[in-house]
């Protein structure tokens, strides 16, 4: 026997939750629960038997399956079963009908995947709020799907910029060890080489060298400050004013009549630093060891601007870091900067590094 009462429209949580699946094999229980159903405006459809329940499923999508627990075939629980194992878009909420009231019974149903149960007979009131508290984990569950296909549909355009960005990177990371186009040159008796390894694409670091018609020799290690794109840009900025390829403008020499020579180091360093302080808007700065170096006589004359000290290697064994610090390059305007000198002999190792 069904308890009915009397219903008006039900405040379902969301109006197109409305597919309901009813299997008993009591063809009079089955038509007292359509009937109610209908009335409060749900799509019903009937199934005698738990195999014909599973076929309707395919093709009819309940959002509600409301099942009896004891029936020919499979049983309640065992028709529970293997409806989760079915392939579907949204989650389908059962509600399990039973005269059991044992704990072990109502565990087994819900290790079977129920979501709910009703004993009998059914009580209309406690139906329509136990097919409410399933429309609001329905609708829960209905908006959690459309948050989750925004996410992937963002995902992937997401991962399309970011291909595109990193293939730029790609090609920065090329353009930035253009800056460097020798990487090993013999100078008389010396030889210089030079590694550049970025911990990104690109980064502030570069290492470089160039060199006069008289032989001598000018060698750099700097640090841009910050990381990425900004400091990379900086970075072939200030590539363009220490450049090997166009003397003309490299900060480092000036013009002796038809030939180019080294200023002092210091001298370097203050006009590379009245450029970059001069740039407006520009807040990034740089670290720099830079050393002149005039191979015939092995003196070598440097600057520290708050970059690491270079360290020399003694032939003998021996070993010594260089300088005295210095302010960085592009902090403050009118940044004093010292020269120092050091008597390098044949076999000697000079580092510069970041």
């Amino acid at each position: 026997m069904f308890q009915n009462a009397k219903f008006a429209f039900p405040d379902v949580q969301n109006a197109l939750l409305r597919r309901v699946l009813v299997v008993d094999d009591s063809r009079a229980q089955r038509r007292i629960l359509t009937l109610m159903l209908v009335r409060w405006g749900f799509d019903v459809v009937e199934a005698e038997d738990a195999e014909q329940g599973l076929e309707l499923c395919k093709t009819f999508q309940p959002d509600f399956i409301i099942s009896d627990w004891m029936m020919p075939g499979l049983s309640g629980p065992e028709f529970c079963a293997a409806f989760r194992a079915t392939q579907r878009t949204a989650y389908g909420y059962f509600i399990l009908l039973t005269s059991k009231s044992e704990k072990a019974a109502v565990a087994s149903g819900l290790e079977s995947g129920a979501d709910d149960f009703l004993t009998k007979p059914v009580n209309g009131d406690e139906l329509r709020a136990r097919i409410n508290a399933g429309a609001r984990i329905l609708s829960m569950e209905q908006e959690l799907r459309s948050k989750n296909a925004v996410i992937a549909d963002t995902l992937a355009e997401l991962q399309t910029v970011h291909a595109s960005i990193d293939k730029d990177l790609q090609q920065a990371r090329v353009l930035q060890q253009s800056l460097m186009p020798v990487r090993s040159a013999v100078y008389g008796n010396s030889r210089v080489s030079v590694l550049l390894r970025s911990c990104g694409h690109v980064g502030g670091d570069l290492a470089g060298m160039f060199s006069v018609k008289t032989g001598d020799l000018g060698l750099f290690s700097l640090d841009v400050s910050g990381h990425g794109i900004t400091s990379a840009m900086m970075t072939a900025r200030v590539a363009g004013y220490l450049s090997s390829e166009f003397p003309e403008e490299n900060l480092a020499l000036a013009r002796d009549g038809d030939a180019q020579v080294f200023l002092p180091p210091a001298h370097m360093a203050a006009r590379l630093n009245a450029r970059v302080v001069g740039q407006e808007g520009v807040t990034e700065y740089l670290t720099m060891a830079y050393v002149h170096v005039a191979p015939e006589t092995g003196v070598a004359r440097f600057v520290q601007a708050g970059h690491p000290p270079p360290l020399l290697l003694r032939r003998g064994g021996g070993a010594e870091f260089l300088g005295s610090g210095g302010l960085p390059i592009g902090l403050i305007k009118d940044a004093p900067f010292e020269d120092h000198t050091v008597q390098l002999e044949p076999g000697d190792r000079l580092l510069l590094y970041t």
